[in-house]
Order: structure tokens, then C-alpha cells, then sequence
């Protein structure tokens, strides 16, 4: 026990400073923006969904399906939303218990002691778990392999041990795919570490009857891995996932050779992770790993070595000890490398350093099967060990290689946190092997130093990588080195956040000089310029991103944007309707492109209806309706249809949707004004001033709403407080010119032309090159008696609008009027010339 908690306290101890890190990298779609989590979510969507909260069924899911992680991410919003240190938290405890149950799986096949404390501190201590412990998505793995511990004593023990160990299966494949693959290494363990079987005569010896019991176990094994992996299949649609080429190029490439090199060369460079974890990275999708196109290609060799190491490996296990031990009655086991009875037998002599080489007679005669809880038996000799370490090292990463089915990723070091357990099996049985073997005092001590050596180089490692991990920008930048497009564009969006825009520009230009097609960078470099108000480029980068990927929906919606701010409406018209037309088929994120697609039909909607079109308005809208996923806030899109709805003089249903935008989002002002010029207009005035006033009681500072009440307080010919509204109106919001101009309107009509001529002036300021503002300037002047200058702003409005009538027509009244007063005139001044 004492041996499991400091392993424990090794494993919690170096990752407590990762308990005040942000979210990173892929928490945002499995968390923050993951509907399954929130409370009003029915629980059950956690069992139709995937692991990113997508329709497992939706050609677009990547088809995760691990409902177990995804609830303990609910339980952790539950208890505290979206703050990040519970969801860490959970993270580290897990991983101590996993450490703690990995020390005591490994206590009966290393004789414990210190060999054990070894295999639990380098577990514990390994820099490639820092993904799956300091990324809170990483815990789908450290769940599985936490199921995976449990199963930890044999199978063939006893009806009991039978069917919790299967229920763990299960429980391990719901956190993660691979958890299934402990059902193999079960197989594995009880066939030659608790049966103890050689390979060259364990068939002969499965097929005796007295040993039907194994064979029962082990079809057991087999039927429930069928069983589960055909329910899974069953769920996900009986389709597998579709993924992308920068998701996993190997996959992708069109040559057979090629694909055959990669793949093969892929578990060399995880093996070197677990074995070297001097490079690591947050990402090594892309061309981190470039593929392997000839034989030429010197990465053969590793390719080949590593193949070759393992395989010897593999022999050694299989051909079992080199002797047999006399059974005895007696009870043996190894700590330390030194051999202990109970005193009631003789031990023969291990040439191998371990116990009694072949099992127990009360094994093969069917006494360990299903029906009974055998006694502790002797430690297993050191070529068993091997084999199962290279079995539970081999098993759970077969789901990774491609063999079966192409996977989404090129290396993904969480991955690599089960087969880790038989890396630390593996290296911790061959120390005590060469521990054992030393005859010198001053060899062992060596021995010793160097693997308490590793253990704090892995520890240091494990340390500066959480830091890596603390924040976004260190993640990223600590990945240039590895994965220099994924890292400068992901780098680009957090200085982005962090208001550093020159910055971020540099980064994602950095990331497309590294790959010009990521559709992703161009549209984020597309929408920084387009903040910094650099349209035209703006507009390019988003042309870009739609050529290199052309279902990016929001690519579409910002160029729709920019085209119908600049005033090219008809291309802005095509542009939304093309988003529209996007299929919802194979797309990595289906609630992101609905929600832009829902935008594209909104803003047409909106296009529409100021151009009078209210049916077509109308049409848009409800398709918007229809097409927009849970996590879309309709508050806007319901306005504007009580808007089109209005136009058509459709009070009722107009009203209603007043409502449900007022429903949707309670505090949402536009439609507090909207709905209050509703209800004035069916004659609801008191209600009606109720939601006025309820809009500047929500934000005070917001001249627009002064400046709707001001209105309704015309309308009530109450003059005098709705000439108090504009004067608040435009002094809140003096640069905006709608405001400022309907306040100067308001002004006017309550009689308060210096006031109205201060505010006309202040408007045509704003925009000088708009008629109406410089006609209206003139009014208010030619009414207060300055002649002259009234003048000067009708001949200006007429030259931006010549055919202007109410312009020509006030001009000429002007003119009459001052050559009644004598005053000379530009028409006679020109008369004259």
C-alpha cells in the first residue's frame, strides 16, 4: 500500500500546477461549446451524440463515442460551469489512480518491492502523459485506462471476477475506442502469465479437457469483444468517420507504396515517444510527420529496426524458460530478485532469477477456471513478463495504426497512455533482470542510480511540459518546431484575443507561408483585416478560404457581409444563397456551419427587407428558422421577422414574434423597441411606454433608445420631454448619424429650431456627401433666417442630387425671399457675370 501511494503522490505531485491552466486546443468544441453539457440539455443526447457533441449518425461526426467522459464533463459543469480547475482537477485524480492501480497490477508479475515502485514512478512520471492529464480532453484516456486497471486480476479466477471484469470492458470502451482492446491483453495475461503456457505446446494443452476452462475464458473474451465492437458499429450508422487530408496525408495519398511506408513507420515514431520524449507536440497532424515515399527514404531503417527489436522481443517471451522448476507444495515468489517459501517446500534453483517456471498443477487440471478462487501463485517467469508487456504496449495502439480503419490523426501522444503501462511493465522487468543478474555490489548500485536517474529526467520533462501547457500561447509556440503551420495559425487566434492584431497577422501569414491552403488561416487572416477595416484584402482571403475549401459557411457569410456593405447587393445575394445551398454532409464541426448557414439566411432576409421585398423577407427567414441548430440565439432573426410582419401591416403575428425574441433573450433591446412601437401603434400606449423605458433602464448610455421614446413621445404631442430625449439622444451618441439626424428631426417638430439647427449641423458633419442632410441643414437655417447660409447647403445638396424637387423647391423660396430683403443671390450673382 505504501508503495501505490507514493507513486500516487508522484503522479498528483507533478501536475498540480496545471490545476490553474486554461482551457487548450480541442477543450473548446468538447467543452465550452458542447450543448450535451449544459443543464437544459436532455442527458440522454449524451448517448446519440459523439464525444464533440455532433449526431453520431451525422455524416459529419468523427464518430468518438465515449458517453462516460462526456458525463463526468457534465458532472463538472454541473458543479461549476466553465471554470477550468475542477475539469484539471478530475483530470490529475484519475491519473494518481491509475498510477496506484498500475503499481499494484505490476506487484505480482515484478515481485514488488522496489521493482514495482520503479514501473509506478516511471508511469507516473512520463512526459508523454502530459496531453492526456493537462488537456481536460485527454481524460477519455485516462478513464479507459482506469477501467483498464481495474481489470487487473486474472479472468479465469471466478464467475465474479468474470463479469466485472467484462463490465469494465465495456465501461473502458464508453470512455475511449481502445479501452475494447483490454479484452485481448485479458486474453494475453491469463494465457501466459496466470496460465503460464509456452507457446510451442499451449494449444496442445488448451484443447485437454481438463483445461476447458481456459478455452471457455477465452471464447468469453472473444464473444464479448464481438459483441461490443458490433454494438458500436450499430450505433455510429454502421459508417465509418470521414476525415480530412491534413488530418492524416497517408491516408490520403493516392500511392500504395506510400501509404504501406508511412503506416509502417508510424509506431516507430510513437515507440520513440515513449522512449525518447525530448519532442512533443500539441498537434502532429499535417506534414509533422512527412510521409515516407521510397524505399530510398533513410527512415526505413529505424522502420525496419524497430520491427526487427520487437520481434526478438517477442521470440523471447514465447519460447518460455529456459528450465523447469520441481513443483512443490510450497508457496514462491521473487522480491527484489531473491527467491522466499513459506517454508514448507523446497524451491529448486532459477536460472532465469524468477520462481517455479511452469504453472501450478492445481492450473492445468481446471481448478483455476471459472468455478474457483485459487491461491497466490508464484511470480511468472521474466519471458512472460516480456510478452504480456509487449502485448499491453502492442494491443491498445492497433486501433491507431491504420491496419483496420484510417484514423483521424498522424500521432496523438494521449494515445499512448495505455501502451505506456507496458513500456514502464517492460523496462522495470528488464532492470530487475539485469539487477539480479549482477555480481558485484558496485554494478547494482549503477543499476540503480541510473534508473532513479530516469525517473527524475522524465519528472523534469513532465514539469517544463505542463508548463507548455499552462496556456495557449506557450502550447503553441512550444509546436512551431514540430507542426509550424498548425502552431503559427492556432498562435494567431490567441493573440488575436489578446487584442495583439499585428501580431496575429504575422502569425497567421507565418502559418499560410508554411501552408497556403489551410482554409481555416486564410479565413481567420481574412477576418482580422476585415476588423482592422481592410476590406478589399479582407475580401480576398475570404475568396480564398471558400476556393480551398468551398463548404466553409463562414467564409461565405463574411464575404455576403462585405459585399452588401460596399453596396454589391445582387453578388451579396448570391453569395448567402450559395451558403444556403451547402449540403450538410461530411463537415468537421455540422453545429458551426448550421449556425453560419442561419447567419447567411438572416442577413439575406434583412437584405431583402430593406429593399420592400417583405414576402421574400419573410420566405428567408423561415428557412432560417428551420435550418438553425439549438445553440443559435434567435433573438435577433425572431425581431426582424415581427419586423417583415410590421411592413405588411400583420400586427398579430408580427407581435407574436416580438414575443418570442423578447422570449428568447428577455434583456434584448431592439426588441423592447420594436415591440413597444408595436403596441403604440394598436393602441397600447401605457404598455407601450413601459418597454421604452425598460430599454433605457437596460443600457442608459444608449442614445438610440432616447431616441425612440423621444418619438412615441411626439406621437403623444408631448413636446417637451421628447425634445429633452433628443438632446440626451445625441449627446450619447453624437458619431452616429441616424441618431443624431432623427433627434435634429425631433427638435424641429417640438419647435426648437436653434437646438434642431445645432443638431443638423453636427449630422452634416457626419456625412457630407448625403443630401438629405445638407437639404435639411438648409430648412432648419432658411427657417431661423440665415439666408445665406441656408443657401449654400441647398446649392450643395443639389449638386449631390440635382433632380432633388423639395431641394429646387425650397431654393426657389429662398430666392424669393431675399431678393424681397435686397440680398444678393448665387442665381443672380451668375445673372450678373
Amino acid at each position: 500500500m505504501i508503495t501505490e501511494l507514493v507513486c500516487t503522490a508522484v503522479a498528483v505531485g507533478l501536475y498540480l500546477n496545471t490545476l490553474d491552466a486554461d482551457f487548450c486546443y480541442d477543450d473548446s468544441r468538447a467543452i465550452k461549446t458542447n450543448q450535451d453539457l449544459l443543464p437544459e440539455t436532455p442527458w440522454t443526447n449524451i448517448l446519440y451524440d459523439d464525444f464533440w457533441g455532433t449526431l453520431l449518425t451525422h455524416s459529419g461526426s468523427h464518430k468518438s463515442y465515449r458517453p462516460l467522459c462526456t458525463l463526468s464533463f457534465r458532472l463538472n459543469y454541473t458543479l461549476h460551469a466553465l471554470r477550468p480547475w475542477g475539469y484539471h482537477l478530475l483530470n490529475v485524480v484519475l491519473h494518481g489512480l491509475v498510477t496506484a492501480l498500475f503499481t499494484a497490477f505490476s506487484r505480482p508479475l515484478l515481485g514488488g518491492g522496489l521493482w514495482s515502485v520503479l514501473a509506478g514512478l516511471l508511469f507516473a512520471s512520463h512526459p508523454v502523459h502530459t496531453e492526456a492529464v493537462a488537456g481536460v480532453v485527454g481524460r477519455a484516456d485516462v478513464g479507459a485506462a482506469l477501467h483498464c486497471g481495474l481489470r487487473r486480476d486474472p479472468l479465469t479466477r471466478c464467475w465474479g471476477w468474470m463479469l466485472g471484469c467484462l463490465w469494465c470492458a465495456a465501461a473502458s470502451m464508453l470512455w475511449k475506442e481502445q479501452g475494447v482492446t483490454v479484452l485481448a491483453v485479458s486474453a494475453v495475461y491469463d494465457l501466459f502469465v496466470f496460465q503460464r503456457l509456452r507457446m510451442t505446446f499451449s494449444l496442445s494443452l488448451l484443447f485437454q479437457k481438463k483445461n476447458i476452462s481456459v478455452l471457455l475464458s477465452l471464447a468469453v473474451l472473444a464473444s464479448w469483444g464481438v459483441i461490443l465492437l458490433s454494438a458500436r458499429l450499430y450505433w455510429m450508422g454502421n459508417k465509418p468517420p470521414n476525415f480530412s487530408n491534413s488530418d492524416n496525408p497517408a491516408a490520403d495519398s493516392p500511392h500504395f507504396l506510400t501509404r504501406t511506408l508511412t503506416f509502417l513507420h508510424l509506431p516507430v515514431a510513437n515507440a520513440w515517444l515513449l522512449l525518447c520524449p525530448d519532442k512533443l507536440s500539441f498537434d502532429w497532424s499535417m506534414d509533422a510527420v512527412p510521409l515516407v515515399r521510397s524505399l530510398a527514404d533513410w527512415r526505413n531503417l529505424h522502420t525496419a529496426a524497430f520491427y526487427g527489436g520487437f520481434i526478438l522481443l517477442g521470440l523471447f517471451g514465447l519460447r518460455g524458460p529456459a528450465s523447469k522448476a520441481k513443483e512443490t507444495n510450497g508457496k514462491a515468489y521473487v522480491t527484489n530478485g531473491k527467491s522466499i517459501t513459506n517454508g514448507n517446500g523446497y524451491h529448486a534453483p532459477d536460472t532465469n532469477h524468477n520462481t517455479d517456471q511452469g504453472p501450478p498443477k492445481t492450473t492445468l487440471n481446471g481448478s483455476a477456471g471459472l468455478h474457483h478462487c485459487p491461491p497466490r501463485t508464484p511470480l511468472p517467469p521474466t519471458e512472460h513478463v516480456v510478452l504480456f508487456s509487449l502485448g499491453i504496449l502492442s494491443l491498445p495502439f492497433i486501433p491507431a495504426t491504420n491496419l483496420f480503419f484510417y484514423v483521424g490523426f498522424v500521432i496523438a501522444e494521449r494515445v499512448l497512455y495505455i501502451p505506456s503501462i507496458g513500456f514502464c511493465l517492460l523496462v522495470s522487468a528488464g532492470a530487475r533482470t539485469l539487477y539480479v543478474r549482477q555480481r558485484t555490489r558496485g554494478c547494482k548500485a549503477l543499476l540503480l542510480c541510473l534508473c532513479t536517474g530516469l525517473v527524475l529526467l522524465n519528472g523534469l520533462r513532465t514539469v517544463q511540459r505542463n508548463s507548455d501547457w499552462s496556456n495557449e500561447e506557450n502550447l503553441y509556440k512550444s509546436g512551431i518546431s514540430v507542426n509550424p503551420a498548425k502552431a503559427w495559425g492556432n498562435l494567431g487566434n490567441v493573440l488575436k484575443n489578446q487584442g495583439k492584431m499585428a501580431e496575429a497577422e504575422k502569425a497567421y501569414r507565418n502559418a499560410l507561408h508554411h501552408r497556403g491552403n489551410m482554409a481555416d488561416m486564410l479565413y481567420n487572416l481574412g477576418l482580422l483585416l476585415q476588423e482592422n477595416e481592410n476590406f478589399s484584402e479582407a475580401l480576398h482571403y475570404y475568396k480564398l478560404a471558400i476556393g480551398s475549401r468551398p463548404t466553409l459557411a463562414s467564409a461565405y457569410l463574411n464575404t455576403g457581409i462585405i459585399l452588401m456593405n460596399q453596396g454589391n447587393l445582387e453578388e451579396a445575394k448570391r453569395t448567402f444563397l450559395t451558403c444556403a445551398d451547402i449540403p450538410d454532409e461530411n463537415l468537421k464541426d455540422p453545429h458551426a456551419h448550421k449556425s453560419s448557414v442561419t447567419s447567411c439566411l438572416y442577413n439575406l432576409g434583412k437584405l431583402l427587407h430593406e429593399q420592400g421585398q417583405q414576402e421574400e423577407a419573410l420566405s428567408v427567414y423561415k428557412e432560417a428558422v428551420q435550418k438553425m441548430p439549438r445553440q443559435f440565439a434567435p433573438h435577433s432573426l425572431f425581431n426582424m421577422m415581427g419586423e417583415a410582419y410590421m411592413r405588411l401591416n400583420r400586427l398579430e403575428e408580427a407581435g407574436h414574434w416580438y414575443r418570442e425574441s423578447l422570449r428568447a433573450k428577455p434583456d434584448h433591446i431592439p426588441a423592447h423597441l420594436t415591440y413597444g412601437k408595436h403596441l403604440s401603434i394598436i393602441g397600447q400606449k401605457t404598455e407601450a411606454e413601459r418597454y421604452y423605458l425598460r430599454a433605457i433602464q437596460l443600457d442608459p448610455k444608449k442614445g438610440n433608445c432616447y431616441m425612440h421614446y423621444g418619438q412615441f413621445l411626439l406621437e403623444q404631442s408631448r413636446l417637451g420631454e421628447a425634445a429633452e430625449m433628443a438632446e440626451r439622444a445625441a449627446e450619447l451618441d453624437s458619431s452616429e448619424f441616424d441618431v443624431v439626424f432623427s433627434a435634429a428631426h425631433m427638435l424641429r417638430q417640438a419647435s426648437l429650431n436653434e437646438a434642431a439647427e445645432r443638431q443638423y449641423e453636427r449630422a452634416a458633419s457626419l456625412r457630407p456627401d448625403y443630401p438629405a442632410a445638407l437639404m435639411n441643414l438648409g430648412a432648419i437655417l432658411h427657417l431661423n433666417g440665415k439666408l445665406p447660409d441656408a443657401e449654400a447647403n441647398y446649392l450643395r445638396a443639389l449638386q449631390l442630387k440635382p433632380d432633388d424637387v423639395i431641394t429646387q423647391s425650397n431654393l426657389r423660396k429662398l430666392w424669393n425671399i431675399m431678393e424681397r430683403q435686397g440680398l444678393r443671390t448665387k442665381a443672380s450673382a451668375r445673372d450678373a457675370e
